[in-house]
């Protein structure tokens, strides 16, 4: 039986796949496509060579460092995004593009030489080439207790594979459309996906490749912004390579979906008329047209998709879709799943960070579930293993608990605090039930220290906790600005930094209380070793 079945062959799925494979684990990629890569797709131009990118594009060190550090790792150069010199603006369909003062459009995005692509390849070569499967595009999944069965389907035929777990490194909009589940998924998580938009789907990209950068030696940046009712393409930005010897322009058509499909055939022609409309008759009579409607890609695009307005891009998810299912044997993924980044890059790499380590967690679970020998001499570090692997599954418990209260709290029609005493109260909840934990545990306390009435062992017992708070508001958070039930609710539907504060503050005089405890516990049980020199 296979150990882990990654779904999805884009920038997630491969990255999982990469550390799964570092780890010598048992895996399989599923990709429905007959490439990987997913909204990464890179052309390359017949007449420059130059590698253009038709799906993300840039990357911000500054707010990215997860990106940031792959590519340095995978040892890929990159690059400045140019953005210098005048931006252009288009207000009127019979009228002349005019310099903004606008500067630095990009915001510091640098790109990747030799085109996003290059990463996915790089990644595919690590992989061993039969753990990889294209074509194969996933069309049910049942839970069979201590595994899941997965139905594909690879041309004509189904096939049947079994997995202990499952990650879907895909936009959950399309999965929960295109997938059918057994038993199926409870409503809240349904919900969730359904509500999730997958970034950039319904868009579509157009780079033209010219002979020289006019723009450039115009003293333009490449940069422009049409916004007449007229507009083809919306947004426009330098696509030169690093050294601008190779040159092009890249755009965001501001045509619909309906109005691409209408407009098909004329589509190519009215793309070039607005680049030289914007930036003069250089350009005309020139350009290699390269374009990728994303709309039209039935694994990437889902009908919601298509048919909901675009809307502002929200880089954070609901905190449902990044919560295990079925036992820890399902896991959502994509990078509409991530905390932060959602939809970019970024969102993908700690999309696939999150389940590495949940599938680390479950491997530990399951070692310790299966029993290990309690021995003198091992016994605290068995239990204190024991321990940090309940711990490290309490942060959806306190979620549930934080959904429970606050839901509650709102059919009671409370107004003030909601999400405080929410939060604090699944908080309490969790740390009076790991100080429970704590007395049923073995212990030998006989060389453990004490220090000034401290056990030498609570530092140990706190030590799981390290990321338990900031995860959980996080979530929190994310869970808050997602939810239609809060929108009526300014102050809660939006944390305030003043709010936030007042909130942790709470927390930190929970965890006092927590930490007290433990100690007056693991001080107990010091007591019971000294009195019985033996353990049983």
């Amino acid at each position: 039986m296979l150990d882990t079945a990654i779904i999805g062959g884009g920038l997630c799925g491969l990255a999982l796949a990469r550390q799964l494979h570092r780890q010598d684990r048992d895996f399989a990629l599923y990709e429905a496509r007959p490439r990987l890569g997913g909204r990464i797709l890179t052309a390359v131009s017949a007449t420059s060579g130059e590698a253009l990118d038709l799906g993300p594009t840039w990357f911000w060190p500054d707010s990215q460092p997860l990106i940031s550090a792959f590519l340095t790792d995978l040892d890929i150069p990159t690059f400045l995004q140019h953005d210098e010199d005048a931006v252009l603006h288009l207000t009127e369909a019979d009228k002349s593009a005019q310099p903004v003062a606008t500067q630095g459009v990009h915001g510091g995005a640098r790109r990747v030489e030799g085109g996003l692509s290059r990463v996915i390849a790089t990644l595919a070569a690590e992989l061993p080439e039969d753990s990889i499967h294209r074509g194969h595009v996933l069309v049910a999944l049942a839970d069979k207790g201590d595994h899941v069965t997965l139905t594909l389907r690879s041309g004509d035929c189904l096939m049947e594979v079994d997995a202990r777990h499952v990650v879907l490194a895909l936009p959950p909009r399309l999965v929960v459309e295109t997938v059918a589940f057994t038993p199926e998924l409870d409503a809240a998580t349904r919900e969730a996906m359904a509500a999730a938009p997958t970034w950039m789907a319904a868009q579509a990209k157009v780079v033209i490749v010219y002979t020289a950068p006019h723009w450039r030696h115009a003293g333009q940046s490449g940069n422009a912004f049409v916004t007449h009712e007229q507009a083809v393409v919306g947004e426009i930005f330098d696509a030169c390579n690093a050294n601008g010897t190779k040159a092009a322009l890249g755009g965001f058509l501001a045509f619909p979906p309906e109005l691409r499909e209408s407009f098909a055939v004329g589509l190519p022609m009215l793309m070039k008329s607005q680049m030289v409309q914007v930036f003069g008759t250089a350009l005309d009579g020139e350009g290699e047209l390269h374009y990728q409607d994303w709309a039209r890609e039935p694994f990437t695009c889902s009908a919601r998709d298509r048919a909901e307005p675009a809307g502002e891009h929200v880089a954070f998810s609901n905190p449902l879709l990044r919560r295990p299912l079925w036992d820890g044997r399902l896991y959502l993924g994509g990078s509409e799943t991530a905390t932060q980044g959602a939809g970019y890059l970024e969102g993908a790499l700690e999309a696939a960070r999150r389940i590495d380590r949940a599938l680390t967690r479950q491997r530990v679970a399951d070692a310790l579930n299966d029993g290990l020998p309690t021995i003198a001499g091992t016994v605290n570090a068995i239990s204190l293993a024991r321990f940090a692997a309940w711990v490290s599954g309490q942060n959806d418990a306190a979620f549930d608990m934080y959904r429970s209260r606050l839901n509650r709290a709102l059919a009671s029609q409370e107004r003030e605090q909601l999400t405080q005493r929410a939060m604090l109260g699944a908080i309490e909840d969790i740390y009076e039930r790991a100080v429970d934990l704590l007395d049923t545990l073995p212990f030998d306390m006989r060389e453990v220290p004490v220090e000034k009435g401290r056990s030498a062992l609570m530092t140990q017992v706190q030590a799981p906790f390290r990321d338990f708070i900031q995860t959980l508001l996080d979530d929190v958070v994310a869970f808050n600005r997602t939810s239609c039930a809060l929108s009526n609710f300014p102050g809660e539907h939006h944390l305030s930094k003043d709010y936030v504060q007042t909130i942790l503050r709470d927390v930190a005089a929970a965890w006092r209380d927590f930490s007290l405890a433990a100690n007056r516990r693991l001080l107990a049980k010091a007591e019971q070793s000294a009195a019985q020199p033996h353990l049983a």
